[in-house]
């Protein structure tokens, strides 16, 4: 069956911090858990969400996020709150030390990743560079 993508995601450059070792490559806030449990719900025949990295945009690199029906061979899995996120090869390293949140306002929703691994982003956030 071909993946089906979710929605928008934006990247966010955050300031270089020393990273520290974490239990997950990638940590869901609160509100990400929540959106992905109700994205879930609607898809109860999918066992996951699937992280991965294209190229794309004017910057170099863009995250992909679409429905999983199983965890591939070589994928990262992380589960917290119940909800499971597969992270794809190619994507491992990019997101290491990445916090994903999903933000709500009148004229959008999207999943914004705060990632302190981009070196840089193109103006829309669409797409970055490690």
């Amino acid at each position: 069956m071909a993946a089906r993508a979710i929605g928008r995601a934006t990247v966010r450059a955050v300031s270089r911090k020393k990273l520290t070792p974490q239990r997950a490559p990638l940590v869901l806030t609160q509100n990400a858990v929540t959106k992905l449990k109700t994205l879930m719900e609607e898809k109860p025949e999918m066992a996951g969400v699937k992280i991965g990295v294209k190229t794309r945009g004017c910057n170099g690199l863009s995250y992909t996020l679409e429905y999983a029906e199983e965890k591939g061979k070589f994928d990262e899995e992380v589960i917290q709150d119940g909800v499971k996120v597969y992270i794809d090869s190619k994507a491992q390293l990019t997101l290491l030390g990445t916090e994903m949140d999903f933000v709500e306002t009148k004229l959008s929703s999207e999943f914004i990743f705060n990632n302190p691994n981009i070196k840089g982003t193109c103006g829309c956030g669409e797409s970055f560079n490690v």
